[in-house]
């Protein structure tokens, strides 16, 4: 399957990052898998593409034009596309996904993370989408989720359609059984509505 790996391009986090998504790049092409990614070179998007590369795997990178001009871009990908906006760039790594990833990362990892997220939650697709956290990172993200669930601000299946993992390993293993088992997701916004 080919997927979608959202992470830091940050020049400033600890190394430890890094050394995580080049394993995961190691990982999905270990078994199989190819990466598309948002078409960086540095840091940790730099990492899990050079690295799923030299494992065998195929990297697509997607980047705008904007970043062009700041010299991060991943020329090694196999393939590469540029686009006109930021919001093209996310239609094109979600129409050419099977499967969603998000690692350690800053707002535009957050961002991305929680607009797939979100969608997967109203049916609008049905690939999995897990978040790797493997040293608590976003631990008070999922409990401000869990708190919205409390308060009736979002349902439990919402919160559900979001994998949780602390391992390379452990999030490959849900996204492989996500892709697997593609009925596992929450009922449409007409399902929702019909059902209250």
């Amino acid at each position: 399957m080919n997927i979608c790996v959202y992470c830091s391009s940050s020049r400033a986090i600890d190394h430890s990052y890094v050394e995580l998504a080049a394993d995961v790049g190691v990982e999905l092409a270990r078994r199989g898998h190819h990466l598309v990614s948002g078409g960086g070179s540095i840091s940790c998007m730099g990492a899990v593409a050079g690295a799923a590369r030299a494992a065998g795997a195929r990297t697509l990178g997607v980047i705008p034009r904007a970043l062009l001009a700041l010299e991060v871009t991943d020329h090694d990908a196999d393939e590469l596309i540029v686009t006109e906006t930021m919001r093209d760039r996310k239609g094109l790594l979600d129409a050419r996904a099977d499967a969603f990833l998000a690692l350690p990362g800053g707002l535009g990892t957050l961002e991305e993370l929680l607009e797939v997220w979100v969608a997967r939650s109203l049916g609008m697709h049905a690939k999995p989408v897990v978040l790797l956290d493997p040293d608590g990172l976003f631990a008070h993200l999922r409990a401000q989720v869990d708190e919205l669930v409390r308060r009736g601000f979002v349902r439990r299946a919402a919160r559900d359609a979001l994998g949780w993992a602390a391992t390379v390993g452990g999030a490959l293993d849900l996204l492989e059984a996500g892709v697997a088992q593609p009925s596992e997701v929450p009922p449409t916004v007409t399902e929702q509505l019909e059902g209250e």
